[in-house]
């Protein structure tokens, strides 16, 4: 294979890409080069899903020793997707489903359940449900749904979370929602599964030979390198370039903010930025792992954590989205920042063939400028695994509960002893220019009992900690106002939670002396 040539599978016909302009999306070129007009832009920022289209790439699913290769489908927004991001996957969109003069199972179930009425966004909701009905367990585990109440109401979440970066304005979510059920429940076998062999080694051909690729035209430069040493090397030759994760903050400059990017260094598939480990007491989690792909394992460790993350974007945002993108991305109000710095995770920081260890507590300076050097590039994400005397709570503050910029997000990792606080951290996002702990507010919490006294304290130093500044989501009193809440939303969870286990407790103990 060449260097200089992007080479993907739209559907099952190898396409390859010898010269683009680095900042061309997805879906100009389905729409422009193509002709495929299916995927529409509705607000070209991620937001409405009308541009959804799926990729599908190749991954190992290890069982006991043995490992099988598989197809995993994900959803994405080709309205702020590079090129770049195809490089050995498979493109499918809704004009590929349909077979022969047969509808695909999720298109029938769109119009069986009447679905669509002006069929703008319909394509973009088809090819969700794609993605979903490829995700979900199979359809012989979701028959028992119509007995089992848990069982339905996790379809019913699934679906939601799967259909909530989708935006429908004249037909209800209703009829859409009964379409995602009955194509949940099929057990057809398309012809993506029966091509699934040929697929996957048609697309092992293309990344066998792993090579760079580099491509250049009217003076801009794409470039995507193989391996990690390949892009430590193209980061200190171009320190000016662009580092690309999953772009969906980068494309917005491009698609909203009509910036043209002259060189443009994609880290997709460098493979060893998307590696997760564990030691005892560490997670190391890659900087081009997504959202989605580490959501189960800090889940596991920190409950809270994931749930948050199911509120960072929507499926197609979090199937893109990194978390190294999340932190080197250095937004006052990302999502992350303030849990790795409240959990006191460590960024491993690249630079030629030196690497280095801070903290993310220490990352951030200034707005948007952090601590990295010229050439230089986060790794990976090092998180302390949880520990189970000490309590997390996250809190998320926007406009839209899904699918939304935060307007606050703070979070406390506290151990408390016979409700005395013996340990805490606070972190706030979006109460100034960076990411920051409150240091002051823990200074009043510390070695203090978990009383209105303390917690009134502890809300009165936070004005000292932070002078936050009004924009378009809030004005500074507001998010005062809400930073000094959440401290008592904070105390009165875990207060509650404190009653609750000495009630059950007391409970089973007064069972027990009447069993007796």
């Amino acid at each position: 294979m060449s260097d200089n040539n992007i080479q993907f599978l739209l559907n099952n016909e190898l396409r390859t890409i010898v010269n683009c302009d680095p900042n061309m999306t997805v879906l100009n070129y389905l729409r422009q080069v193509l002709n495929r007009k299916g995927s529409k832009e509705g607000c070209a920022s991620g937001d409405c899903g009308a541009c959804t289209a799926v990729l599908a790439e190749v991954s190992c699913s290890t069982k006991a020793t043995s490992e099988k290769e598989q197809l995993t489908y994900k959803s994405i927004n080709t309205c702020i997707t590079f090129l770049s991001a195809l490089h050995g996957k498979q493109l499918l969109t809704v004009e590929d489903l349909q077979q022969g003069k047969k509808l695909h199972a999720v298109q029938q179930a769109m119009v069986d359940c009447h679905g669509s009425q002006c069929g703008f966004c319909t394509p973009g909701f088809v090819m969700s449900l794609f993605s979903l009905n490829k995700n979900l367990p199979t359809a012989k585990i979701y028959n028992a749904a119509a007995k089992d109440e848990t069982l339905e109401l996790s379809l019913e979440q699934d679906i939601e979370h799967g259909l909530a970066g989708n935006l429908c304005r004249c037909t209800g979510y209703r009829a859409i929602t009964a379409a995602a059920k009955e194509a949940c429940f099929t057990d057809d076998v398309d012809q993506f599964e029966l091509q699934a062999a040929s697929t996957i080694s048609q697309l092992k051909a293309i990344t066998a030979t792993n090579d760079m690729v580099a491509l250049h035209s009217e003076g801009k430069s794409l470039y995507i390198p193989a391996t990690l040493d390949e892009l430590a090397n193209l980061v200190e030759l171009y320190p000016q370039a662009k580092l690309l994760a999953g772009g969906t903050d980068l494309a917005l400059s491009v698609t909203q903010g009509m910036a043209q990017i002259q060189s443009l260094i994609a880290l997709g598939n460098v493979n060893e930025l998307t590696q997760i480990s564990e030691t005892e007491h560490t997670l190391s989690i890659g900087a081009m792992v997504s959202y989605q792909a580490c959501h189960q394992l800090l889940t596991r460790e920190y409950p809270e954590f994931g749930q948050m993350l199911y509120r960072l974007g929507s499926t197609q945002v979090r199937n893109a989205g990194t978390l190294g993108g999340n932190v080197g991305n250095a937004s006052p109000i990302g999502d992350t920042p303030p849990v790795l710095i409240a959990l006191g995770a460590k960024l491993v920081l690249r630079r030629g063939q030196r690497t280095r260890i801070l903290s993310v507590e220490n990352f951030f300076v200034d707005y948007k400028v952090t601590q990295l050097e010229e050439g230089e590039f986060i790794q990976s994400i090092e998180i302390p695994k949880s520990d189970k005397r000490k309590q997390l709570k996250v809190f998320k503050i926007s406009k839209r509960l899904d699918d939304d910029i935060s307007t606050v997000l703070a979070c406390f990792y506290l151990k408390l002893v016979d409700q005395k606080i013996v340990e805490v951290q606070i972190a706030f996002g979006g109460m100034a220019g960076i990411p920051k702990r409150a240091f002051l507010c823990e200074k009043a919490l510390l070695g203090k009992t978990n009383c209105p006294e303390t917690i009134a304290a502890a809300m009165a130093s936070l004005a000292q900690d932070f002078t936050p500044l009004s924009d378009v989501r809030a004005s500074s009193e507001y998010r005062m106002q809400v930073a000094k809440n959440l401290i008592k939303k904070c105390f009165y969870e875990i207060s509650q939670a404190s009653t609750n286990v000495e009630t059950r407790v007391e409970s089973f103990s007064v069972q027990r002396a009447f069993n007796a």
